[in-house]
This record gives C-alpha cells, sequence and structure tokens, in this order.
C-alpha cells in the first residue's frame, strides 16, 4: 500500500467510527501507518483490522482522550509502533446540547474537556519528539513537513444555538489552531483546521421522537438532529445535500498531503457550501 503519505505515521483520536474512521482509512490508504484511537476498544480495533485488511499498518490506544495521561500514552503509541510522528489528526469529540439556561457546568466542562482541551494535551505531549525529529533533520539537511489538523465546526465559526459549549471549545480550536502554527512553523509543521458543516453521522442521524442518544462512559447523551430540521438545513446547503463522512475525511487529507506544506494557521469549511 503506497501513496502519497508513504511511511508516515499518522494518530487519528475518534477514529473507532464515523467521520474518523474513514479519516484513519484515507490516511492509510496513501500509505500512512495509523494510531487508531476511539473511547471503547471494540471500534477502535475494527478499525485497525479494515486497515490491515487491505494491507496497511494500524496499531490501537484505546481509550477517552480526556484522561489524565493520555495525551502522553497516544503519542507513545505512535512512536513505540512505528518509530515517529507525522500527522496527528485532533478528531474525538461529540455533542451534549442545551440551551444556555438549561445547560449545567457538567455539560459545559464536558465538551471544552473534550474537544478543547484534549487537543491542547495531545499536543503539548507531542512538542518533545516534533522539536527532537526537527533538529535531527536540520542537522543532517533535511527538509520534513509534518502536518496537525484540527476539527472544527461552523457551530465554531458562526455559533449555533443550543451548542454555547460546542460553539465554544470549536472556536477555541481554531485559536489552538492559529496559535500553534506560529510556535511550530520553526518545525516544519503545519497546523490547519477542517470545521465541518452538516455531515451524516450517528451524532446528526435522530429519529422524529428526539430520542436517539449514545452513550460516553457512564452518561447517556442525547443526540442527534430532527429528521424536519435536517431537511431544512439540506434544502440551505448549495450542494443540496448533507456531506458523507467519506467526503469529510477527503478535505482532512487535503491538508495531510505535500501539497499543503506552504498552507498553515488556516481553516476551511466542508459543508457543501453551507454556512452560519
Amino acid at each position: 500500500m503506497t501513496g502519497k503519505l508513504d511511511g508516515r505515521v499518522a494518530l487519528v483520536s475518534g477514529s473507532g467510527r464515523g467521520i474518523g474512521r474513514e479519516i484513519a482509512l484515507k490516511l492509510a490508504s496513501e500509505g500512512a501507518r495509523v494510531v487508531v484511537n476511539d473511547l471503547d476498544a471494540d471500534p477502535a480495533n475494527e478499525t485497525a483490522e479494515a486497515i490491515r485488511a487491505v494491507g496497511g499498518e494500524a496499531v490501537v490506544c484505546a481509550g477517552s482522550v480526556t484522561e489524565d495521561g493520555f495525551a502522553e500514552r497516544f503519542i507513545k503509541t505512535g512512536v513505540d509502533s512505528f518509530g515517529g510522528l507525522d500527522i496527528i489528526v485532533n478528531n474525538a469529540g461529540y455533542t451534549w446540547d442545551s440551551v444556555v439556561q438549561k445547560m449545567t457546568d457538567e455539560q459545559w466542562q464536558a465538551i471544552i474537556d473534550v474537544h478543547l482541551t484534549a487537543p491542547f494535551r495531545i499536543l503539548r505531549a507531542a512538542q518533545p519528539v516534533i522539536s527532537a525529529k526537527a533538529k535531527e533533520e536540520a542537522a543532517a539537511g533535511q527538509e520534513v513537513f509534518r502536518k496537525v489538523v484540527n476539527i472544527s465546526s461552523i457551530a465554531g465559526t458562526g455559533g449555533n444555538a443550543g451548542q454555547i459549549n460546542y460553539a465554544a471549545a470549536k472556536a477555541g480550536v481554531l485559536g489552538v489552531t492559529r496559535t500553534m502554527a506560529k510556535e511550530w512553523g520553526r518545525y516544519n509543521v503545519n497546523v490547519n483546521a477542517v470545521a465541518f458543516g452538516p455531515i451524516r453521522t450517528r451524532l446528526t442521524e435522530g429519529s422524529a421522537k428526539g430520542d436517539s442518544t449514545i452513550k460516553v462512559e457512564d452518561k447517556e447523551i442525547k443526540v442527534g438532529v430532527n429528521p424536519d430540521l435536517l431537511s431544512q438545513m439540506e434544502r440551505m446547503i448549495p450542494l443540496g445535500r448533507v456531506g458523507t463522512p467519506q467526503e469529510a475525511a477527503g478535505a482532512v487529507y487535503l491538508f495531510c498531503t505535500p501539497e499543503s506544506n506552504f498552507i498553515s494557521g488556516q481553516h476551511i469549511i466542508c459543508g457543501g457550501g453551507f454556512t452560519i
């Protein structure tokens, strides 16, 4: 299995399901060796097996990205398994919605932790590895570019009623992206973000009764978009439909390719022309 990312080591958080899974599969299809993460071991192992089944290389680092020590373990898995670190995709997350007057401190903090604090910790843990590699390469006269792709949302670029926690976290991701592009430019690291518009996943698929839930650790979290509302949103999308996880993965892949080596500190919206 060879491609534009042949031999690169990619860490993708939240890659057992949905968009994250498709990102892992896409990077692997282009030759990357992937560290797969999910809150639950079973879906993470399924993604890793799917990569191996077509000749790719993958290992699993299961667990919550919000756990103390997870970030260091995630980075160590990539270094110990594949000898390096080239691509980080901060994708893990979920939604826990409510209007401001009904939102609890627990809801607020949980979403900030998974979408904003966890990527910060992962990047902090990666810094010693990236710095050491960059210095070695500079001493040898080599120019090697590494990639960070942080996942944001149109809720973070334009706000969204009922998602003050999620919108704040995803707006923060853009601040992290711009700052890290400036801090890590000297290491030849491109740091960019993809802000997703409506993408059809388990977080957006909902029932007319509004009773769709996911389990996050010990909590049952209500998710999903009412089908009637989703239909209204589709009519507002210039391309006429909600995006697929594969299309979302393609947007992330663009920022992982050599063609993006002089693009940093930027974000693109993957939403079929839809913005809020």
